[in-house]
This record gives structure tokens, sequence and C-alpha cells, in this order.
């Protein structure tokens, strides 16, 4: 049996065993379930953490934090092959809501002070970085991910990450990725391939 007829077997399996746990419900037989007129996501949402004390108005900003998804620009696609966007959809980071987009910059602007006093104080190690995160209420359940100058971490609402080193210091707010790199969290690229 070839490797591609034992893939294509395996994902079948797996297709089949998404649908029959989809497929189970909770309501038994003679028994009504409450209506909410708010439909329940499928998944646990991720907990909030840096979270500003005020609501952000609900529009983007244009400020330097502000990145584009990951999303490839329409005039860099003529010279690529034609399957390129379905072969590098993992590396794809989800698209913003204007709303979700405010969040993410009041979160970034609390994220930013904080690497700040970091920076100042001229302690940029991954522990001072972690204490910085944790500080604003971020931990491991937010998909923290600190390495080599590089954070990340997952708000409940976007992505912020960057680079803080002694000379600098970057943030970025974004989607989560589709596929992130294994054992990093939601927030950063997967540098591996399919």
């Amino acid at each position: 049996m070839s490797l591609t007829t034992r893939l294509r077997q395996w994902a079948a399996a797996a297709a089949l065993l998404a649908l029959t746990v989809t497929a189970c419900g909770t309501e038994h037989s003679g028994q009504q379930q409450a209506q909410s007129p708010f439909p329940r996501p499928s998944f646990t949402p991720r907990p909030k953490c840096a979270q500003p004390a005020e609501a952000p108005p609900n529009q983007a900003s244009s400020s330097p934090t502000a990145s584009t998804t990951g999303t490839p620009q329409e005039g860099n696609n003529a010279d690529r092959p034609p399957n390129y966007g379905d072969n590098h959809a993992y590396r794809m980071s989800a698209e913003l809501s204007p709303a979700k987009r405010a969040k993410g910059e009041a979160s970034a602007t609390l994220i930013r002070y904080e690497l700040e006093k970091a920076r100042q104080e001229g302690d940029v190690s991954e522990k001072r970085i972690t204490a910085a995160l944790e500080h604003l209420g971020c931990g491991k359940q937010h998909g923290v991910y600190i390495w080599d100058g590089f954070y990340s971490v997952h708000t409940g609402d976007v992505c912020v990450s960057g680079h803080v080193t002694e000379k600098e210091l970057t943030i970025q707010v974004h989607g989560a990725y589709a596929e992130p790199q294994p054992g990093t969290g939601p927030c950063v690229e997967n540098r591996g391939g399919h």
C-alpha cells in the first residue's frame, strides 16, 4: 500500500471520527433545552489578559503598532505558483475586525508600557519579560512564548507579539495563526511546511 493511499485512509478515518464526535448531542428525548438568545461558542474562549480598564473606541488605529494579517499582498501573487495560497494557508493569521483591532491596540499599549519599563531597567531577560507580562495577568494559559528577544501573547481577543532588546522594542497586533509553530502558543508563525 502506498504512502499516499495510507494518508488518504487516515484522513478519511479522521474525518469520520470528527463527524461522529460533533454529531453527539446533549439533548435527551423528552427534554427541552432552554434556548439562549445568544449562540454559545463551540469552544472554550481563551481567558483575557492585558485588558484596559476603559473600553477602547471601536475603530482601528493607524498607529505603528497595527499590522496586517498574514494574507499575501495582491501584487505579490503574480510570480507565485497557482497553489501557493493553499499550500501556505497554515501560515496565515486570522483577520481582525475593527473592534478586535481596537481592543488589541489598547492591550498592546499596556504591554508596551510594561516591556518599556524592563528595557529602561536594562533587564530584558526571559525571566523579566515573563514577569512583565504576568503583571498584566498574562501567563501560560494565554499562550505566552518568549525566546531570544521575541515575545508573543494571546490577550483573549488578539495576538500581541514583537521583539524586546536593550536597543529596541517592537510590538505587533495580529490574529492567531491557523497552525502556529508547535509548542509555542497561537501567536507564533509556523516556520515549517506541509
